[in-house]
């Protein structure tokens, strides 16, 4: 007795619709908010002139390779200084997230040395840094001992020795500031000063609605993070921010896509009204990235002369006659935080479940395999061959779509991400990936509605599975199950598409 396909139909329709409903009832929901108007940043005045006059970039440029000890390393990085006669002021440099190859300030690092700069640019950590673990204060020491060597040197002015820090940086000088009285002021470019989770969050929001991806990749992406179990993602910056004494220069480009400059900058303003710091400088610069150049090309126009003036202007340009100035920026969501999973949907179930399901599409041949290997139930099996060829090729189908579901879920979150950080992509490619993933979800569902009706009709039908059929039938439709469930949750189910 064979199953129709209206009632297939049916009960395929009842359990998509039962695990849709998982997806949007189980915590946790991210939905950020559009950003309240502020007055204060619809009016800012433009950057005061004096602040971005031109600068003589012309001193002759001593380099020089240094390696100075750390923690479990060395430090590799390159000194430059200029030729002329005197105490400079001098400045490290702090890279974002990533490598943190000391290259990547060699513009920089040559334009402020040829004006009358001091600076240093060096290669990040490799021990105690990495994707799982990110240790802000060990690379708060790692830039505190370039701060030292800088306030030996004879060519130093001792007492303005800052540091620059971009991005992830943003949360590295803070602390190195508050630690030690030898940092002479703070340069803060793209400054997040909201968690990394938030940042995080808010960035891959603002690329996917670029993308014009649907409401369901970005659910998938958030739950995704709030099962991630790394600590350093929700590091409160606030704390070492308020204790920051030093003159502040803080930079935002008006087309970052990376940060939430709005409320970054009003969190950096809290907490310099928490230090009682009244010398902080905010700059906003019209068409800057996230690295103050326009479109990844030419740095952005005045940062670089707002930057050495600043520098070379202190102590006197440390209280500016405008704390906030530039370009008006337009920041449209909240920098919402992403809610923790549940203790049924963090990253030790989830992967939990993907082994038992692992397990479960195993269980099968092997059982068989030991079956052969003892030269039992040989009979139970031809007698069954008839009925269980059709079932055995379902559930080989069923595995292998489940296999090319999680590949697909990964590459897909691979692809966002590629996307995010490298501001690129196009709409078509989001929606052909995120189809692909719904299609071999839904796939799978019908998968097992049908195995499970194909199972039941073969008992009718006077099948007699053995012992290891058992087996193999439990564990790829527990299997599958499982696996179900989970894709429910992170709402591969869940309407509309």
């Amino acid at each position: 007795m064979r199953t129709g396909r209206g009632t297939l139909s049916v009960a395929a329709g009842l359990v998509l619709v039962a695990l849709a409903t998982v997806g949007y009832v189980l915590p946790p929901a991210f939905d950020p908010p559009p950003l309240k108007v502020d007055p204060a940043f619809q009016a800012i005045a433009p950057q005061p002139a004096g602040e971005v006059r031109p600068v003589a970039a012309l001193a002759p440029v001593r380099r020089q390779e240094i390696s100075l000890p750390a923690e479990s390393q060395r430090l590799e990085g390159t000194l430059r200084m200029p030729m002329t006669p005197g105490r400079h002021p001098a400045m490290v440099f702090v890279s974002g997230s990533g490598n943190g190859s000391r290259t990547e300030f060699t513009p920089q690092a040559e334009f402020l040395a040829k004006a009358g700069v001091v600076t240093i640019a060096f290669d990040k950590r490799t021990i105690g840094y990495n994707f799982r673990e990110r240790d802000f204060g060990l690379l708060a020491d790692d830039a505190l001992r370039m701060v030292e060597y800088l306030r030996t040197l004879p060519e130093v002015d001792p007492t303005r020795v800052g540091i620059w820090g971009v991005s992830e940086g943003g949360w590295v000088v803070p602390i190195a500031a508050a630690k030690s009285a030898a940092v002479g002021f703070v340069v803060l470019v793209s400054s997040p000063n909201v968690s990394p989770l938030r940042q995080v969050a808010w960035a891959l929001n603002e690329q996917l609605l670029r993308l014009r991806a649907p409401v369901g990749a970005r659910d998938l992406l958030t739950r995704a993070m709030g099962g991630v179990g790394f600590n350093f993602l929700r590091y409160d910056a606030m704390p070492a921010l308020s204790q920051i004494k030093q003159p502040v220069l803080a930079f935002y480009g008006t087309t970052d896509p990376s940060i939430p400059f709005v409320e970054s900058t009003k969190a950096l303003i809290t907490a310099m009204d928490k230090a009682g710091n009244d010398h902080y400088t905010i700059r906003f610069m019209a068409k800057g990235d996230h690295a103050m150049r326009v479109q990844g090309g030419p740095f952005t126009q005045g940062y670089l002369e707002t930057l050495t003036n600043w520098i070379t202007g202190l102590p006197t340009t440390a209280k500016p006659a405008i704390h906030m100035a530039g370009a008006t920026p337009v920041q449209r969501f909240e920098a919402s935080d992403v809610p923790e999973a549940p203790w049924y949907a963090g990253g030790t179930m989830l992967g939990l479940t993907i082994c038992l399901a692992a397990v479960g599409y195993v269980a099968g041949p092997v059982a068989a395999v030991l079956v052969r290997l003892r030269g039992r139930g040989h009979l139970t099996v031809e007698s069954n061959a008839r009925l269980w060829r059709p079932i055995r090729r379902r559930l080989v189908r069923m595995a292998w779509t489940s296999l090319g579901l999680l590949a697909s879920v990964v590459a897909f979150i691979m692809l966002l991400v590629l996307f995010s950080i490298n501001q690129a992509g196009a709409w078509p490619a989001v929606l052909a990936g995120w189809l692909v993933v719904r299609l071999l979800a839904v796939l799978m569902l019908i998968q097992e509605v049908t195995a499970v009706a194909a199972f039941v009709s073969a008992l009718r039908e006077g099948m007699q599975p053995s012992r290891w059929q058992h087996v193999a039938v439990a564990g790829v439709l527990g299997g599958t199950g499982l696996l179900m469930v989970a894709a429910a949750y992170y709402g591969l189910f869940s309407f509309p598409w």
